[in-house]
C-alpha cells in the first residue's frame, strides 16, 4: 500500500482592510435621508402649545367640551332618574364625539395639505 501524499495548503484567512467604512458610528446620530433635525428654537409651555393648536383647529376643543358637557349632564340626569333626558344627552354625546373625530381628521388633512415653509 502506497501512502498518498497530500499537498500542504497554507490556511487562507480573509483579509480586512483597515480603512473599511464603519456601518454605524455610535458617537453620532444616524443620518436619515429626508430628515433634517433642527435645533429647538424655544420650548413651548403647555398653555402656549394649547393656544397654538386651538388656533390651528378650533373645532377639536369645541367638540371635546361638547362631549364632556353632554356626558356630565347625562350622568346627572341619570342619577336624578330622568331616563328620557339621560338618553337624549347620551345620544348628544355620541354626536359630539363624532364631531370631534371628524374635526381631528379634517385637521390632519389640512396640515398635510399645507405647503411646507
Amino acid at each position: 500500500m502506497a501512502a498518498a501524499a497530500t499537498p500542504a495548503v497554507p490556511e487562507q484567512t480573509p483579509k480586512t482592510s483597515p480603512s473599511a467604512p464603519v456601518p454605524f458610528d455610535f458617537s453620532q446620530p444616524p443620518i436619515i435621508e429626508g430628515f433634517n433635525p433642527l435645533p429647538k428654537i424655544k420650548d413651548e409651555t403647555f398653555k402656549e402649545k394649547f393656544m397654538r393648536k386651538t388656533k390651528e383647529n378650533p373645532f377639536v376643543p369645541i367638540g371635546c367640551l361638547g362631549t364632556a358637557g353632554a356626558l356630565i349632564y347625562g350622568l346627572r340626569a341619570f342619577h336624578q332618574g330622568k331616563t328620557r333626558q339621560s338618553q337624549l344627552l347620551m345620544r348628544g354625546r355620541i354626536f359630539a364625539q363624532g364631531f370631534t373625530v371628524v374635526a381631528i381628521i379634517f385637521g390632519v388633512f389640512a396640515t398635510a395639505m399645507k405647503p411646507k415653509q
